[in-house]
């Protein structure tokens, strides 16, 4: 268990979120649904130069929401470690992490072309250097969305 480890850091460059982005094996995309009540939903994605590349099935609630309303945050968090400076005291715990909101519109991509882009880039953020072929169903049968980052927010805690 790591002690003393209090110290939190903002992140307000493009450049110091990316890693943390990268990192993340899942985020966590908000939206607002018909009710105007929170949804949130983990996605898998991928992630080049400020753009967010996510994917679905064609049909459904978050696809009617997003077509609704297309503003979303979507959060990463990473590096989770337990700390404590006392271990007999309970408030003394903490976690450490690293976390990124960023905030943005969803833009549905349409295009093949720039579907099976899309589809590199999600195969990239988990599979590295390896190139994929793509059937023609599954390409027309999801629904492929990018979200440009517009805002974002970047913590380093215990870091």
């Amino acid at each position: 268990m790591v002690t003393n480890r209090r110290k939190i850091t903002f992140l307000n460059k493009l450049e110091q979120i990316e890693p943390i982005i990268t990192e993340s094996n899942v985020c966590h995309v908000a939206m607002v649904d018909f009710d105007n009540k929170p949804y949130v939903l983990p996605f898998n994605f991928g992630y080049k130069t400020g753009v967010i590349y996510l994917h679905s099935a064609p049909e459904g609630k978050k696809i009617n929401i997003l077509k609704n309303n297309p503003y979303v945050s979507i959060n990463f968090t990473t590096a989770h470690n337990l700390f404590s400076i006392n271990e007999d005291v309970a408030c003394s715990y903490g976690m450490q992490y690293k976390s990124v909101l960023v905030n943005g519109k969803v833009e549905f991509i349409e295009n093949d072309d720039e579907k099976i882009e899309a589809f590199n880039i999600f195969m990239q953020n988990y599979v590295k250097n390896r190139d994929f072929k793509y059937s023609t169903p599954s390409i027309k049968e999801v629904t492929v969305f990018k979200v440009k980052i517009e805002s974002f927010t970047g913590k380093l805690y215990g870091y």
